[in-house]
């Protein structure tokens, strides 16, 4: 298949001016959020910390649970540091000041084992060609997934030891030069989007997961001489569990949706929420404003959304009722395979435009 898939993209009219004031940025906000999410992870991670300090053989029956209930809540956090505080990040899009945005995204990237130059090549492809067999290497096909059962809930709610390991060989391979072991995104992909052409990219990647292994690595060293075992569980693998709350917020964005279409009312969804999973989540419930106009920063997605609502499909509100109409369309898939659901479209026109333009403007900061 090409590589130079080029999509019209069904876009929404939005004001000039109106579009103009919620493509503006804001370090304030961005510093609030990005701060915001590293202070509850400090502060979920100390209590972990702090429970198991005091954790001894009198008091394990009313402490241990403290300690779960600490790493739960710090796990639950983390979660969302890596593929949704970094996506967000790697677009340029959340602070007005360059500096912060790259500052904030490698220290998100490190705390999670992220890997920014991958993605950011391969959301930039993602966003261009959403959901097309073939060419969007982020959605795995079909989008039907049989996401139910014992198994997942469990592994959910506490870890994916084979998600781990998958994720730290791939950097310590990469730390030694080799990018052919599967990670974040499938190796193939990965050659793709990052080939061996691309050597200024390769050689970026590799540099960063030097810094993330050595550093990990010194850092659970560190631990272990001072007695803080502990700490690699809140510290270096802090990110790799309790992953149940990402995935209810994460999982509805194009799952039992239409492939090979060139409008994201088709083949991404929008629900809304309350503010706790929309501010861990980095507001990506507005997930079709975001692919239609990714220069948005997240926080002006809710204004995006009002100034464009005549011309989008209806959106759930909640995660319960999101997740009510998702375990249908995925029962029917199961039962119909090829089927998938078709959002109604409210009949106004809209403008058509290139999305490249806007990741390329978002990108350019």
């Amino acid at each position: 298949m090409t590589e130079s898939l080029k999509i019209t993209w069904y876009r929404c009219k939005v004001d000039r001016a109106v579009m103009s004031e919620l493509m503006k940025r804001s370090d304030a906000r961005a510093f609030l959020q990005a701060g915001g999410q590293l202070l509850i992870y400090a502060l979920t991670g100390t209590l972990a910390w702090l429970a198991w300090r005091h954790l001894d053989a009198a008091n394990w029956p009313w402490m241990l649970p403290l300690v779960l209930l600490a790493l739960f809540a710090h796990g639950t956090n983390a979660s969302f540091m890596g593929g949704i505080a970094c996506h967000e990040l790697c677009h340029k899009t959340p602070f007005a000041t360059q500096f912060w945005n790259s500052a904030f995204l490698r220290i998100y990237a490190f705390l999670t084992w992220f890997d920014p130059v991958g993605y950011r090549a391969s959301h930039i492809r993602h966003h261009q060609v959403t959901v097309h067999k073939d060419h969007d290497g982020e959605i795995v096909q079909p989008l039907g997934l049989d996401w139910h059962g014992f198994w997942f809930a469990l592994k959910a709610f506490t870890c994916d030891p084979a998600w781990i390991w998958k994720n730290v060989r791939f950097m310590f391979s990469a730390a030694g030069g080799d990018l052919t072991h599967d990670g974040f995104f499938r190796s193939a992909w990965l050659q793709r989007v990052v080939p061996e052409t691309d050597a200024k990219a390769r050689r970026e990647l590799i540099h960063w997961a030097r810094i993330v292994v050595i550093g990990h690595l010194a850092l659970a060293t560190l631990f272990v001489l001072t007695g803080q075992w502990f700490l690699i569980l809140v510290v270096n693998l802090g990110t790799f569990y309790c992953g149940w709350l990402v995935t209810l917020c994460g999982a509805p964005q194009h799952v039992g949706l239409a492939s090979d279409v060139n409008d994201f009312r088709l083949n991404t969804r929008t629900y809304t929420c309350g503010p706790i999973p929309a501010f861990l989540y980095w507001n990506m419930q507005y997930h079709v404003e975001h692919h239609m106009f990714p220069a948005v920063p997240f926080y002006n997605l809710p204004r995006l959304r009002a100034a464009i609502a005549h011309d989008l499909p209806p959106a759930t509100h909640g995660l319960w009722a999101t997740w009510c109409d998702l375990q249908s369309i995925l029962k029917r898939q199961r039962a119909e395979p090829g089927w998938f659901f078709q959002p109604p479209l409210p009949q106004n026109d809209g403008d058509r435009a290139d999305d490249a333009t806007l990741l390329d403007e978002a990108a350019r900061g």
